[in-house]
């Protein structure tokens, strides 16, 4: 049967329109279609009559799909914020910004700053095997330069670098001029004593309330006296010391160290975080934060590690005759140099040039038993009922100049190991000398130099595993006496005896009334 040529037209315009359909449809990944592209495609080339279009076809019809693409704004990426890189970047700019000055203020800056060598102690350490690499020692020495032109100091050095869980320390070493930086010292210890009255007065109001309506036993415990921090400049505060977590960063001066710290530091182990400000959580109860912390570890280490070759300090002819009461010292301008090879085979050629820490906390001892002449006038009555303590020894440390041969070891280990940088160009080489107490201390000598530097946890070898102190056994909370004390439950033999002796005293005490009442009636 034939079609009708209206059937066939009907026919042809459906496919058309299926096809139409079809061309229409939006991709999955572009939502563009093919329909809306060819139309486009097509004006575009009406519209330029480009030569060869046939040719072109294929580059007009990628150009017109790269057109029209449409940016979604989720895939777009958000600014870059500042991150703490960029910002380190940014506050290390000033050290490398010379500051305006004349030739008279250059000329005063090369002959009495005291600016360290810092370049030098990085070569020679570099040679050890140690160091913090050239870039980050050239910032450090920037670094201690802008410490230099703040402070008024006399003397500069980079003491190391104590490494945090969060952040690190650089430390610097500094002594000030006679009459300088006294005011921030006393400033930091009134502050310090404001607190303190500040804190009992707050709670004055409380306290009174609670001893009114419940008055609690007085205690009889009497705490040992505090033993006196030393004074500035001498002993274990004889040099102030500088920290900054970075280069760039300012520098923050950590306060004088007390010997209650440095007891308590002895008996805790614990790392730095790298927050001055941080609560130092242990037991025994560390007096202060990291930063008071920091300071007593700072103490221990320049103590037990900062050694000298032997010749190169020499005491003055105004010393004292004893050994154990020398403070000071003076450079030897007739020391010639040890060589190398004596220096790293002998521990007799090395010494102890800064003073010794006592049990007690101090370098020097002090009689913590002797009272005021207040205190011993409201004392007098309890000091006549009780017998007098003998009086304690003095505790005298090794002296200054002291040769390393006679340091202790610690488990059979020894606490220094000495060795030449080089074995393969000896003539050349520098003796090194590394703690074994005290991990990460350092120190070299080649003929009339020398240093020593510390990279490390700030935490001493103790040759076994820590065991925190055990606490103290719990006190009695309140004194025992017959009145409070609970007697034992009688057996049942004994409270039938007792009963059979009551009944007897009874019956006693009855008869006795009747024979009584019986001379009364005659």
């Amino acid at each position: 049967m034939e079609m009708t040529e209206e059937a066939l037209n009907n026919e042809r315009l459906q496919a058309a329109a299926r096809f139409k359909a079809f061309m229409m449809k939006n991709s999955t990944k572009t939502n563009l279609n093919l329909y809306d592209h060819f139309v486009r495609l097509l004006t575009k080339v009406m519209d330029e009559r480009p030569e060869n279009a046939v040719d072109v076809i294929e580059d007009m019809s990628r150009e017109l799909k790269g057109s029209i693409l449409q940016e979604k704004q989720d895939t777009l990426r958000d600014s870059p914020s500042s991150s703490s890189a960029l910002l380190l970047a940014e506050q290390q700019k000033t050290l490398f910004t010379r500051a305006a000055g004349g030739e008279g203020d250059q000329e005063e800056e090369l002959v009495d700053s005291p600016l360290p060598n810092v370049a030098e102690l990085a070569f020679f350490f570099e040679q050890a095997g140690v160091g913090l690499g050239k870039e980050e020692m050239l910032r450090i020495f920037l670094a201690l330069k802008q410490l230099v032109d703040t402070q008024c100091l006399q003397r500069c050095r980079f003491w190391g670098k104590i490494l945090g869980t969060q952040s690190n320390y650089l430390v610097a070493e500094g002594e000030f001029r006679e009459g300088e930086g006294e005011e921030e010292e006393i400033t930091e210890q009134s502050n310090e004593d404001e607190e303190r009255e500040e804190e009992p007065q707050e709670d004055k109001d409380e306290a009174e309330l609670v001893e009114a309506a419940d008055p609690p036993p007085k205690s009889t415990y009497k705490p040992p006296p505090p033993v006196p921090k030393e004074e500035n400049h001498t002993g274990a505060n004889k040099f102030t010391y500088f920290v900054c977590q970075e280069p760039g960063m300012p520098w923050v001066r950590l306060p004088v160290v007390t010997p209650a710290q440095i007891t308590a530091a002895r008996q805790i182990r614990r790392l730095f975080s790298g927050r001055l400000d941080a609560p130092v959580e242990s037991f025994p109860p560390f007096p202060g934060n990291e930063a008071n912390y920091l300071r007593a570890q700072i103490a221990r280490i320049s103590a037990g590690t900062h050694v000298s070759p032997l010749g190169f300090y020499q005491f003055g002819e105004d010393e004292g005759e004893d050994e154990g009461l020398r403070d000071s010292f003076e450079e030897n301008p007739n020391f010639e140099g040890i060589h190398v090879n004596e220096m790293a085979e002998s521990l007799n050629l090395w010494v102890h040039h800064v003073q010794h820490i006592l049990t007690q906390g101090r370098c020097v001892w002090v009689n913590i038993t002797k009272k005021s002449a207040d205190d011993a006038d409201e004392d007098a009555e309890e000091e006549e009922k009780e017998e007098e303590p003998d009086e304690p020894e003095p505790e005298i440390g090794p002296p200054l100049l002291t040769p390393l041969s006679e340091d202790a070891k610690i488990n059979d280990t020894p606490p220094w190991s000495s060795m030449t940088s080089s074995n393969l160009i000896p003539q050349f080489s520098i003796a090194v000398l590394r703690s074994n107490l005290w991990p990460g201390a350092y120190a070299y000598a080649s003929g009339k130099n020398f240093g020593n530097i510390y990279i490390g946890w700030g935490l001493k070898y103790i040759g076994e595993a820590y065991t925190p102190v055990t606490l103290p056994p719990p006190q009695s909370e309140y004194p025992s006496g017959p009145e409070i004390t609970e007697a034992l439950d009688p057996s049942v033999e004994e409270e039938q005896a007792l009963k059979a002796a009551l009944e007897e005293q009874t019956a006693a005490l009855e008869e006795t009334e009747d024979l009584e009442d019986e001379e009364d009636d005659d």
